[in-house]
């Protein structure tokens, strides 16, 4: 019978103290909603009472299935928990879970703390017991257990015993600055059990510093913890938290884990992930790390020739996962470096037949070759190689014409005396046999100015006729540019990726002289490798 693994999620209060990210209330509320569905345990809201947005999400969030647990720390010595106002406003949230950090390293107890060790392991003995004595489920966070454990792992092991014997159900040891490597985690974990604390009410909690975050995690389950802390594409502070989207898939899908544990998240939830990281960085307006294991654009990307034609054969060759799995999808890019291995498993992995011997393939070849010559990158532009494909074998619908657009960018003085610029598209399309003609300026909501590409982008897919329906959820995640040639010759190319409320990522490509004009024919491309998908052909 499988063990059960434990997850608990700090996305919201660990997650938030990434540089640049601050979540706002109604972000919080959707990202729970996301974690509680994907089938978390444990999600930890944030510390009550630090600051106006914690304070709001405990008040607002519904019940799930997953348990709410607030953060915050010990009570401070010289006061009792009874009459600590700071544990207080964390128990006040009235959440099942509480977890507490508390300092386990003797150096930051008398230097940090400036408390006697002593006074430390009361403070954490009494917390503990006052939370428990409220019907709560006690966590405790052992902050720099590692580093203590390495200069005193008799007072350490102290830390956690007068957090254990107080009742407190979790005890998770914190790397917390995280620099302990994956064969010293497994090696203090299993010292930890053997020194009486059951690996059944044991966490792990690591940080990234050295890139084993995920490495120590596994580490320490192997070891017997069975609980495992980390955070959603791995925000966290300095280099990041443990991350779960890809320990989650390794725990389900790799040996020992997948035979020997179980977690929370069904096969449905795993098939989800790429989603729900997408979802993150779409609310952070960060744009989706390609080579992320798992869910990344590239994680399943097969550039060489030979690699292609042997992943025909049988992707396991070259795939350690069907990519299906994890909501992904196999990619073959096309570049000068591919052979018609690479073009045939391309084409038919975008549902395109054609006979190897097919001479239209070379052609293919050749075309890819000489508009690579003059700036295009088709590895990095998927849906671009895609429709060039069609339209060399005669398989591009034509679902509208672009009759003309203009753009003009004008700098003005506003109502408040300050130079600004403003941007303005006029795109005319045909659609059948009938003309439309849309306009759209670059300032957003906020009256922040988004440039003419943006201008473009918004009236180009403002009005497209019965197609609108199609296309509204279409956005635009990034957005590149590269100068590819230099002096008088120089030309631009402009690389998009794009996204829809279904998941799917497409990079498109365009190049010329004019910035404007690569964007534009980046921006048709994207449009219209949408259209073939949900539509198929002219309406």
């Amino acid at each position: 019978m499988k063990e059960r693994l434990y997850l608990f999620d700090t996305t919201l209060r660990d997650g938030q103290q990434t540089q640049g990210v601050q979540f706002s209330t109604l972000e919080k509320l959707q990202i729970a909603a996301a974690l509680d569905g994907l089938g978390v345990d444990y999600i930890e809201g944030g510390w009550p009472g630090a600051n106006p947005t914690d304070s709001e999400f405990f008040t607002s969030v519904p019940q799930g299935r997953a348990t709410m647990t607030a953060f915050g720390m010990t009570k401070r010595v010289g006061r009792s928990a009874q009459n600590d106002d700071v544990l207080a406003a964390v128990l006040d949230a009235g959440t099942p879970a509480v977890c507490l950090v508390g300092k386990c390293h003797d150096f930051h107890v008398t230097t940090a703390l400036g408390v006697s060790l002593e006074e430390n392991l009361e403070a954490i003995a009494a917390s503990f017991a006052h939370v428990v004595g409220q019907g709560r489920e006690a966590l405790f966070d052992a902050e720099h257990f590692f580093d203590g454990y390495r200069a005193n792992p008799g007072y350490a092991l102290a830390c956690l015993q007068a957090a254990y014997q107080a009742g407190a159900r979790w005890i998770v040891l914190c790397d917390t600055n995280g620099g302990t490597l994956p064969s010293e985690v497994g090696r203090v974990v299993a010292e930890v059990i053997a020194s009486g604390i059951a690996g059944s009410r044991l966490g792990i909690h690591c940080h990234d510093d050295t890139g084993n975050a995920v490495a120590n995690s596994l580490a320490a389950v192997e070891a017997g913890a069975r609980q495992v802390q980390g955070t959603l594409n791995g925000l966290g502070e300095r280099c990041g938290n443990a991350n779960l989207v890809t320990l989650i898939p390794t725990l389900m899908l790799k040996e020992p884990y997948a035979s020997q544990l179980k977690i929370g998240v069904s096969e449905a939830g795993l098939a989800g992930l790429l989603r729900l990281s997408r979802s993150l960085d779409d609310i952070l307006n960060r744009v989706p790390l390609r080579s992320a294991p798992y869910v990344g654009a590239s994680a399943f990307a097969h550039k060489a020739g030979l690699h292609a034609s042997a992943i025909m054969k049988d992707p396991s060759t070259y795939e350690h996962i069907a990519p299906e799995r994890v909501g992904n999808a196999r990619i073959i890019p096309m570049s000068n470096q591919a052979g018609q291995s690479n073009l045939r498993a391309r084409l038919a992995a975008a549902g395109i037949a054609v006979e190897a011997k097919d001479p239209r393939m070379g052609r293919i070849l050749e075309v890819i070759k000489e508009r690579e010559d003059q700036g295009y990158a088709y590895d990095g532009a998927q849906a671009s190689f895609e429709l060039l494909a069609r339209r060399e074998l005669g398989l591009m619908p034509d679902f509208f014409e672009v009759k003309r657009y203009r753009v003009t960018v004008e700098r003005r003085k506003n109502k408040y005396d300050r130079m600004v610029s403003l941007s303005e598209a006029v795109v005319v399309v045909k659609v059948g046999e009938k003309k439309m003609l849309s306009v759209s300026e670059s300032m957003d909501e906020n009256g922040t100015d988004r440039g003419p590409v943006n201008a473009l982008a918004k009236a180009l897919a403002k009005d497209l006729g019965p197609y609108q329906s199609v296309i509204d959820d279409l956005h635009l995640v990034d957005f590149k540019v590269r100068i590819t040639q230099g002096g008088t010759e120089a030309v631009t190319r402009v690389i998009i990726d794009s996204e829809d409320s279904a998941g799917r990522g497409w990079s498109t490509v365009g190049v010329s002289a004019n910035i404007v004009d690569a964007s534009f024919e980046a921006l048709l491309d994207a449009i219209n490798w949408k259209l073939i998908r949900d539509v198929g052909q002219p309406l």
